[in-house]
């Protein structure tokens, strides 16, 4: 006997061809009734005996982009349908489903994009309902073409065709459109000349040498030849980026498999549907001619990526060679993602822009993902296109509270309803362009779901512009602040992703980076906390040393290095030589008098172990000392193996004693002093700090340990944890979250429903 059956199924089922697949589904079940998106998800009502095959059938032939939660089947009053329909979204109601990221260009796309007898052939904007731009052009909820960039567009009578043929592919497809119909590329030099033949006049200036600034899904982007050493000089005077990596854009994986060792994992990663940045280890003498020490001078590895959208998939075949591919944006500054903003900001960077007329609503920069070379164990390094804005799952905590992270690599996350949301990579919040951005952002995130938040979650450091604008927004909407310790917080995210803040045994938590406001108004960043049955506390910490010239310790590591030296178990005086006589005074007397903030940054000892080895006493990017330090140190590892430096602590920890860091650093340059090897001194380091955590583990009883902070985003040092640590100890390390600052907001909610 037929019953009428209700299906709500929740998750990430919205732009993914998710009513397509019910009704050819149904179809094939014999079923009757209807599919419609709503605000919450998908609901299907149908009628049948049982609920069940069909049901299983979902669950398991599920469209690969979808990611369902959650299905929830009950039984409604006997209605009879005559067919099975795909009924219009309703979008009355508030919205409460997650929100699905922009994917890559599939393999059916791409080859029609290249078949001559394709009515799309080299239109670089195909798209069917497994591929192309979602949150990037999204203005509304539910997800349908009128609440998106695409609203503009009508669709030819081709076009409409397939969007109305449930057998097509592009059935239902927002994003649809061809060269009839569709969007329109401009080829524009940097006097506003308007060129013809875009594609062809853009491949013509590459090889020319020149810069071009080319408008993708989530922003512009600045490409180069990046076999012409002249061009990325070029581009690193304009854009004042002296020696932070660039990354490349290869036009298919062969050839990055030529110039890199690119394993299978990295592969996928690489032809995902994200599609991310992937840092791979570089081959000497690469086969394609890149120019790999104006590309990422120092380092090891490089980024590389694979056309992920039509429009790059066309300059990238007819360039034939590697393609420096960065943010289109100027240094500290969000990536332009407006006409307007691009020709503007860009026009001292660029040669010439191609652009497009098809609105991007939300900003994205690339997201970057590396795999550690030993244990291949992944590390997301940047999260935005492709990753953002789903978060892992939360466990139940107050409903609709807002994080809003901290000041460095800006992320907010939310807890709405039953999902969670972690905000794409918005940048540095110092300067004012980026604050605009973050802004922007946030209120754009609350406008789709018609709703703002019951209460704020702000870092502890009051002057973060995320903080200033939490104190703003709460009064705004007359709601409470509450700050969250920033250790505490990335503690707390690296627990909530694995789903130990209710573990029953003690976790160690090794938190490490570079600066956070402390407890006791000190600057921590070498921590060590402590979880069982709910509670968490600092346990411990690598010695206090002098923080000294503010913000400049970052940017010049010689003056980490001065002031681990100063009264520890080394001479000062070694680094004599790295300042002018003038600057050896003051920093001096500033040490004599004893700085007035105190650091335990386990970022800054880094750098000053970098500073000591010779390997940067100034740096230009955020990280690039510790990098380098990571580098020299891989260098070592992959020629002599794992266990080439011992693992074991070399110097005296007392017990209630704060971690002698500086002994550390002491004897890390006295094996350099002894060996006259950086890369040996380098490797010496990195396991005298896995020995280090070892010793912590044992020392406060904790069989399991858990990661985060910035300094884990340092693959060789999670191999040394894996290589030395198990099975004595249970080892987690993030898993879809960057273990730096993106983290702290997602780590703010965890704290919230713990």
């Amino acid at each position: 006997m037929l019953s009428t059956f209700h299906l709500h199924i929740a998750g990430q089922v919205q732009g993914v061809g998710f009513r397509p697949f019910i009704w050819r589904l149904a179809r094939v079940h014999g079923l009757n009734g209807w599919v419609n998106n709503t605000t919450d998800g998908v609901h299907v009502v149908f009628n049948a005996e049982s609920p069940n095959a069909f049901r299983q059938a979902i669950l398991q032939q599920a469209p690969t982009l979808a990611r369902i939660s959650e299905i929830h089947c009950e039984t409604w009053p006997f209605q009879e349908f005559q067919d099975f329909q795909i009924v219009h979204s309703d979008a009355s109601a508030q919205p409460n489903l997650p929100l699905t990221p922009d994917f890559a260009l599939c393999a059916d796309c791409r080859r029609e994009l290249h078949d001559p007898n394709n009515r799309r052939f080299g239109y670089p904007f195909i798209t069917c309902t497994n591929c192309g731009p979602r949150y990037s052009i999204l203005t509304e909820l539910p997800y349908d073409r009128e609440h998106t960039s695409m609203a503009p567009f009508e669709q030819c009578p081709e076009c409409r065709s397939e969007f109305e043929n449930p057998e097509d592919r592009r059935y239902f497809s927002q994003t649809n459109s061809c060269p009839a119909c569709g969007i329109r590329l401009e080829f524009r030099d940097a006097i506003g000349s308007v060129w013809p033949d875009p594609i062809g006049t853009a491949l013509t200036w590459l090889r020319d040498g020149k810069i071009l600034a080319i408008k993708g899904i989530g922003g512009f982007l600045l490409l180069c030849d990046a076999t012409n050493a002249s061009a990325i000089r070029t581009l690193r005077h304009r854009k004042h980026r002296p020696t932070k990596p660039f990354a490349l854009l290869y036009p298919n994986a062969g050839m990055a498999a030529a110039d890199t060792v690119l394993l299978d994992d990295d592969l996928h990663q690489l032809e995902s549907p994200a599609a991310p940045i992937v840092l791979l280890e570089v081959n000497d003498a690469p086969p394609s001619g890149i120019c790999v020490a104006e590309i990422a001078p120092g380092l090891a590895h490089i980024g590389i990526m694979l056309p992920y959208v039509p429009l790059l998939e066309v300059l990238a075949q007819g360039f034939g060679l590697p393609l420096v591919a960065t943010s289109g944006n100027r240094s500290g500054s969000p990536i332009q993602f407006q006409d307007s903003g691009a020709l503007t900001d860009l026009a001292e960077i660029a040669d010439a822009f191609l652009l497009h007329n098809r609105e991007i609503g939300i900003p994205q920069d690339d997201s970057v993902v590396r795999t550690s070379a030993a244990y291949r164990h992944r590390i997301v390094v940047r999260r935005s296109r492709g990753l953002a804005p789903p978060a892992p799952h939360l466990p139940a905590c107050r409903q609709n509270m807002l994080a809003l992270g901290a000041s460095m690599k800006s992320t907010f996350a939310w807890r709405f309803g039953n999902n969670t949301y972690l905000s794409q990579y918005l940048g540095d919040l110092e300067s004012f362009d980026t604050q605009q951005n973050f802004e922007h952002t946030l209120r754009h995130f609350l406008r789709l779901f018609r709703e703002q938040p019951d209460g704020i979650l702000t870092d502890k450091h009051p002057d973060y512009f995320s903080t200033r604008l939490g104190m703003r927004l709460a009064e705004e909407w007359q709601v409470a602040v509450t700050a969250v310790q920033h250790h505490h917080a990335h503690f707390a995210a690296v627990l909530a992703e694995n789903r130990l803040l209710d573990h029953p045994e003690p976790v160690l938590g090794v938190i490490w980076d570079g600066t956070g406001l402390g407890d006791d108004g000190q600057i921590w960043g070498g921590e060590f906390f402590r979880r069982h049955a709910g509670n968490t506390e600092r346990v411990g910490h690598i010695d206090y040393f002098d923080l000294i010239a503010g913000d400049k310790m970052a940017r010049e590591p010689r003056l980490s290095a001065l002031s681990l030296a100063n009264h520890g178990s080394m001479d000062p005086n070694v680094l004599k030589s790295r300042f002018s006589a003038v600057e050896w005074g003051l920093y001096q007397r500033l040490l004599e008098n004893g700085a007035p903030v105190q650091c335990s940054s386990m970022g800054r000892v880094f750098d000053g172990v970098a500073a000591l080895l010779g390997l940067a006493d100034k740096v230009s990017y955020e990280g690039e000392a510790a990098m380098l330090l990571e580098a020299a140190a891989y260098r070592h590892f992959r020629q002599h193996g794992l266990r080439s430096a011992p693992a074991l602590l070399a110097v005296e920890w007392a017990q209630g004693g704060a971690v002698p860091v500086r002994e550390i650093v002491a004897d890390t340059y006295a094996k350099f002093q002894k060996t006259q090897s950086v890369g040996y001194a380098a490797a010496y380091f990195h396991s005298q700090l896995i020995a280090l955590i070892a010793v912590a583990a044992r020392r406060y009883g904790c069989p399991c340990i858990a990661f985060s902070g910035g300094v884990w985003q340092n693959a060789l040092l999670t191999d040394l944890a894996l290589e030395f640590l198990r099975p004595e100890f249970a080892l987690y390390f993030h898993l879809e979250i960057p273990p730096n600052d993106e983290g702290v907001a997602f780590g703010q909610l965890a704290m919230c429903s713990s």
